[in-house]
């Protein structure tokens, strides 16, 4: 009877239970996010794929014209500026996963989404004063076509970068790759994204080849030292967060 009585007793107060890890497949925003982002792929191919071709052939085949931002439709825009939107929330949650791993004190102390509106806020800021740093330089060194035409690749490349990461992320999400694997293939997306745009550099602003290495300068200056800075500057931000929590 009082064996009874103490297990009755037992599961009346319960037992404390093993805490369970975070993981981003069960995380309910992360995965509305995706189906969001699916859904928007979706609708901006059905819509505007043939504008999306005529970039990408543009793109590759260095055709000598007038931007094509200035010949598109306001319904275009908005699909291209979604498409932005996409790239840079797909770089938020796989920068959210990376330092998942390496910082796994942030999930602890923040939710998911404050953390994934802060990596995609950055991911804005940081395409925004690119687009400015461009044009200022541009304006400054170059003609304005041909700031212009790099502007639209620029573009080209950043809707295209949400198509090929979205895959990528979806695997990272539910599968979970292991931090070497995670950080070389982001770092092979990033490379490929680099020499496609060293490519469109020497096609529209080296005629010569003696400014090849004023050329690399530049493109130093302008597309490696910023992610330098900008993953430094994540490092930091990711520190006060613990700090002042």
């Amino acid at each position: 009877m009082m064996m009874l009585m103490s297990m009755v007793s037992l599961l009346l107060s319960g037992v404390a239970g093993i805490p369970r890890s975070y993981t981003p497949r069960l995380d309910d925003g992360v995965s509305i996010i995706l189906v969001c982002c699916f859904f928007l792929s979706s609708f901006v191919l059905s819509r505007n794929r043939k504008f999306l071709l005529q970039l990408i052939k543009d793109f590759l085949l260095h055709r000598q014209r007038t931007s094509i931002f200035s010949t598109s439709t306001a319904s275009d825009m908005r699909s291209l500026l979604l498409l932005t939107l996409q790239t840079c929330m797909l770089c938020a949650i796989l920068l959210f996963c990376i330092f998942l791993e390496t910082t796994p004190e942030l999930i602890v102390q923040h939710s998911s989404l404050l953390l994934l509106a802060i990596y995609f806020a950055i991911c804005m800021l940081y395409v925004v004063l690119k687009w400015l740093a461009y044009s200022l330089i541009g304006w400054i060194f170059f003609d304005r076509e041909k700031v212009e035409l790099w502007i639209e690749s620029y573009s080209t490349l950043l809707y295209y970068l949400g198509f090929a990461l979205f895959p990528f992320v979806l695997l990272e999400v539910y599968f979970a790759f292991d931090l070497p694997v995670l950080l070389s293939i982001s770092l092979i997306f990033l490379l490929f994204v680099k020499i496609l745009e060293f490519y469109k550099w020497l096609k529209l602003f080296c005629a010569h080849f003696y400014g090849v290495i004023l050329l690399i300068m530049y493109f130093c200056a302008l597309e490696v030292m910023p992610y330098v800075l900008l993953f430094y500057g994540i490092l930091q931000l990711n520190e006060c967060l613990i700090i002042k929590n």
